[in-house]
């Protein structure tokens, strides 16, 4: 009987990990934002305002920040590459030799070894020592495009919840139903990054709750110094 091809959660990191990172970032620091101009005194629409310049600006860094992060991975990738290519060129019994010496140490045994490095040697050289040698595969391989819209449109999904919650607050609410919207709002967010990666989703939503929380108190408290002298 045939199956269908096993998936798993190292299959979605890159663009999960990019994923999860912005819509986090998207809703504390927007929340975190209008939280602290309205805990500062100001008024409905410049809270807004506040909101929507955070969200733009959230939403770009963000993309920018990952596509170099990630292009930085991917050129490293890339010259590895290039210099394997180079050396299997130059002395391929000695790159035989080592793929054979990586399988030994995995717990096959000497012939076996081998047979398996040659064979794939034969196959793809380079695919082999990229996979077993440098740790390149396409699961994992460094995408920068991927990783700077997944987090640009995250993060814009994140801070979306935030200007939300203050459009229909009434205007002495603002700072509590922004932080029952945001602390919910990531609640999810938790839940969902664990079911993603297949894991518990009691710590990840701990962990995030509580780094929310914290993010959110600490710019009320300066909103409100900050207005108070102003």
């Amino acid at each position: 009987m045939a199956h269908g091809r096993e998936r798993h959660a190292g299959e979605r990191i890159n663009w999960l990990r990019a994923a999860v990172l912005g819509a986090n970032d998207g809703i504390v620091s927007t929340s975190s934002l209008v939280i602290g101009v309205a805990a500062a005194g100001a008024d409905k629409s410049a809270v807004l305002l506040a909101g929507v310049a955070g969200l733009v600006a959230g939403a770009m860094s963000m993309a920018a920040g990952e596509y170099v992060s990630v292009s930085s991975q991917s050129d490293a990738e890339k010259a590895d590459l290039k210099r394997e290519a180079a050396e299997l060129k130059t002395d391929p019994e000695f790159e035989l030799n080592e793929l054979t010496q990586i399988y030994e140490s995995r717990g096959l045994d000497s012939n076996l070894a081998r047979q398996v490095a040659e064979q794939l040697t034969t196959k793809d050289a380079l695919a082999a020592h990229a996979r077993d040698e440098l740790g390149i595969n396409e699961l994992t391989r460094a995408r920068p495009l991927q990783a700077a819209l997944s987090s640009a449109w995250s993060f814009g999904a994140g801070a979306l919840i935030s200007l939300l919650a203050v459009s229909f607050a009434p205007q002495g609410f603002i700072e509590i139903v922004s932080v029952v919207t945001a602390l919910a709002a990531l609640a999810l967010l938790g839940a969902l990054a664990a079911a993603g990666g297949g894991a518990s989703p009691a710590r990840p939503i701990i962990r995030i709750v509580f780094w929310g929380a914290a993010a959110m108190a600490a710019t009320a408290i300066a909103g409100r110094l900050f207005g108070a002298v102003g």
